[in-house]
């Protein structure tokens, strides 16, 4: 019989089985053939973190790291088997927050970063079969993250990355010459926003302002000679989720403002063997997605915004893909992109809205084979918006607003191809 260690938890604890060490989720340990983790996670209360920065004319870097997190549970393992069995329930709020004034002259790049999470989990398999049973549910009231940079006569002379990202389930699981098997249940009740905020004077170099905000995700990443088998389950029965980016500068270089809001969202990945993947998705949620980008005096300026209620994505760099999908959506979506200048070069705003969407691909080279069963429904309205505005010249716009209520894509290639 399979060693047993069990896990009974209550609040935030990363519960870890892990093997040698090159794996980096946590501290290594040598698991036995066929070893078993059982790890239960209940989260009651309400998980806050916030930062205030008030800074003037700093000389070198700026970097910022706001976290708020309800349940975690991550691990590894090389060699050998192993089952994860998990439960995460999150019943609090997760909110994080920044706020950062910078005065003056900022030499240095800067970097911020605001995440927001209710469940994560991440296991990692490394010339191993890894088997996952994991179950996450979100009744808490909200998951959100907020990062705003304030300052009118704000000069960020290194440029500046700031990411704003609100996600009230994850599931990642990795793969190295692996066999990744099992089923992810996610169910979430709560409101999901990300928001994402700046109002400077000067940017002579890169700046991007971006927001991301998903109800429900799941990423497997394989390679290597590996193979997958996942059934995944995913609801979001929430009032909205919504992802807002506003980036705004009098005179800016290269500026841009990208939200990204999705309800459920799977991404499946393989290199080297098969990939199995069954997958239902079912929203009920409002999904709201708003790009905006101002300045006065530009040379490249972009705003983007991307919303989609249900999202599957499976593909393989080799022979075979066998997809089971179904995805069911009743809430609205509504995606706007904004860009408002006076004098400059090269304007780029996009808006892109979906209902349901499924892309599967497979290896041509190698002969591939691709076998794809599809039911979408979709029952909500589905907006896409782009506006630009330019009040005196420009040498380039390049525009683009589309709407799609059920999208499903199959290639025996990669979609690029």
């Amino acid at each position: 019989m399979a060693p047993l260690a069990r896990i009974r938890l209550a609040g935030t604890i990363a519960a870890t089985a892990l093997c040698a060490a090159a794996a980096t989720e946590a501290a290594a340990q040598t698991p036995p053939d066929d070893s078993v983790v059982l790890n239960q996670q209940l989260q009651l209360g309400d998980v806050f973190s916030h930062q205030t920065l008030n800074v003037v004319d700093p000389q070198e870097q700026v970097t910022v790291s706001t976290s708020a997190q309800g349940n975690a549970a991550s691990g590894a393992v090389e060699n050998g088997s192993i089952t994860v069995r998990s439960e995460q329930d999150m019943r609090g709020d997760a909110v994080a927050s920044t706020d950062m004034t910078l005065g003056g002259d900022a030499w240095g790049v800067v970097n911020a970063t605001t995440q927001a999470q209710g469940n994560y989990l991440a296991v990692s398999a490394y010339d191993a079969d890894l088997t996952v049973d994991a179950t996450q549910a979100n009744t808490g009231g909200l998951v959100s993250a907020t990062s705003q940079l304030g300052e009118d006569d704000a000069r960020l002379l290194g440029g500046a990355y700031l990411n704003a990202s609100a996600i009230s389930n994850t599931t990642a699981l990795y793969g190295e010459g692996s066999f990744v098997e099992g089923s992810i249940d996610q169910s979430s009740a709560a409101t999901v926003r990300a928001y994402n905020r700046i109002e400077t004077q000067y940017i002579p170099a890169e700046a991007v302002v971006d927001a991301q905000a998903i109800v429900n995700a799941v990423q497997a990443t394989s390679g290597q000679t590996s193979g997958q088998d996942l059934a995944i389950v995913q609801t979001s029965t929430g009032d909205f989720v919504e992802a807002e980016s506003s980036a705004n500068s009098g005179n800016a270089w290269d500026l841009a403002g990208r939200a990204r809001a999705s309800a459920n969202q799977a991404v499946l990945y393989n290199q080297g063997g098969s990939v199995v993947a069954s997958a239902r998705q079912d929203n009920t949620a409002y999904v709201r997605a708003a790009a905006t980008t101002t300045a006065y005096d530009y040379g490249r300026a972009e705003a983007h915004a991307r919303g989609a209620a249900n999202e599957l994505s499976v593909g393989n760099n080799d022979i075979y893909v066998e997809i089971d999908n179904s995805q069911f959506n009743s809430g609205g979506v509504d995606v706007t992109a904004t860009f408002s200048g006076t004098n400059g070069y090269d304007v780029y705003v996009g808006a892109d809205a979906v209902g349901n969407r499924v892309t599967g691909y497979s290896c041509s080279d190698c002969g591939g084979y691709l076998e794809a069963r599809n039911t979408q429904s979709n029952g909500g309205d589905v907006s896409a918006t782009a506006n630009t505005s330019v009040a005196g010249s420009t040498r380039s716009v390049i525009t683009g607003a589309n709407a799609v209520g059920n999208s499903a894509s199959f290639y025996v290639s990669r979609p690029s191809h």
